[in-house]
């Protein structure tokens, strides 16, 4: 079988799968029911030094869709409201106990020097593996100017970088914000802060959904409802395209990244890997399912791998990365048309009416001699959007196929439609 043993900024594990920093991960009961059941590391939920938090009730909200439950999660609940004596002790006992296992402090303190100084003291004690600075948590801490408020400000992040190699033996990640405009602002401070990774992405900011009656925000706290942070299967599309972003980014070329948002099988763990991060934290999956979930997680990444001759994750690590590239050097010339397998057609015409009323007319619905409906692609009319396949309801019953145009690559920087086009050198 492939081996999935995983090396992160030199933490080993036996899985490149970590339960986040989260309700998961917040008490030793729980991570050590995480690693009987094959997790291969946690990041302990975010401590801090307020004796002061308080979480509210409620605290999640979720978007369901089309039948699917927690399609995306949202909650409004703070760091660890637990004593910092007390997460520090079991820290240091459950790693003892599972010395095989990653364990990652995730921390989120006040942005002065001293502060991080003093905790970090303390965290070192416990013998963990690893740091995660929480610049992204976007909602009650960041209010204190803690959390996504310094993940916003880049001299901020490369500032508490800093602070944490100097003052630290363990390898510092950094948890980044997908709330702002540029991902590489942030990430790029954390390399030049010496961050040995940089973790993402933490939760966007969210209301998703309005309670009617009460009219207010879900989860409501005695009639009123604050903004959140959103994850689950719904951001997985995100979080995958700001790792491509940093993965790809020459500035940041050497620095590890753990990949977050969405993973809820082992495909999303394989997309994130061949994205570029070496290796993928979990909290959503879950926090609906069980911490047995990563059973399917192992064996489902195990089978592929052995399908697709993959020894170890690193033969397909960054696969996608030089694949992913800028609009403009997409090729203008390539072509797809759809074809539509009448042996496994159904006939529900969806495919018809989302061409016909929204895209190119490139479907006929036609009928044999005994009335029967019956559609077909008009191959000259289709501009191969592949609209009619993401509509279709049954797998596989539109493809689309390449055809050969007879024309050579071209993309947007030499095409003669481009007033800025740069002309190939003769």
């Amino acid at each position: 079988m492939a081996d999935l043993t995983n090396d992160f900024v030199g933490v080993k594990s036996p899985n490149p799968f970590w339960l986040a920093s989260a309700p998961p991960t917040d008490k030793q009961y729980n991570v050590e029911r995480a690693f009987r059941a094959g997790w291969g590391g946690v990041v302990w939920k975010t401590l801090g030094e307020d004796p002061h938090i308080v979480n509210v009730s409620s605290r999640y909200g979720a978007v369901s869709y089309n039948g699917t439950r927690v399609a995306g999660f949202n909650n409004i609940e703070l760091i660890t409201d637990r004593p910092l004596d007390v997460n520090l002790r079991e820290i240091k006992q459950v790693k003892r106990d599972w010395p095989d296992r990653a364990m990652i402090v995730s921390l989120m303190v006040p942005c002065e020097e001293e502060n991080w100084k003093a905790i970090l003291k303390r965290v070192e004690e416990t013998e963990a593996d690893a740091i995660e600075l929480n610049f992204g948590c976007p909602h009650g801490m960041s209010e204190r100017g803690m959390g996504s408020a310094v993940g916003q400000v880049p001299e901020y992040v490369e500032m508490v970088a800093r602070w944490c190699k100097q003052y630290s033996r363990m390898p510092v990640i950094v948890k980044l914000t997908p709330n702002i405009t540029n991902i590489l602002g942030p990430a790029r401070a954390a390399k030049r802060g010496g961050a040995d990774a940089v973790s993402l992405i933490n939760t966007i900011q969210s209301v998703v959904s309005i309670d009617l009656d009460l009219m207010a925000p879900t989860p409501t706290v005695d009639g009123k409802g604050t903004h959140g942070g959103y994850c689950g299967p719904a951001v997985k599309p995100i979080a995958l395209r700001m790792v491509g972003e940093i993965a790809r980014d020459p500035e940041c070329a050497g620095m590890a990244i753990s990949g977050i948002g969405g993973v809820s099988t082992w495909r999303e763990a394989a997309e994130f890997i061949s994205m570029g991060a070496g290796n993928v934290q979990v909290c959503t999956a879950a926090m609906t399912h069980g911490f047995k979930i990563v059973e399917d997680m192992v064996s489902g990444l195990n089978n592929w791998m052995d399908r697709k001759a993959y020894r170890t994750t690193a033969d397909f690590y960054r696969a996608a990365v030089p694949n992913y590239v800028n609009w403009e050097q997409l090729n203008m010339n390539f072509k797809t048309i759809a074809k539509i397998d009448q042996d496994l057609c159904i006939q529900c015409g969806k495919c018809y009416v989302a061409c016909e009323d929204t895209s190119h007319q490139s479907i006929a619905a036609l009928r044999d001699e005994t009335g029967k409906r019956r559609y077909e692609i008009i191959d000259e009319e289709c501009v191969g959007c592949n609209l009619c396949m993401h509509v279709c309801p049954v797998d596989d019953c539109i493809t689309m196929n390449a055809v050969d145009t007879g024309k050579p690559y071209a993309n947007w920087t030499t095409h003669p439609n481009n007033p800025m086009r740069v002309e190939a050198a003769e």
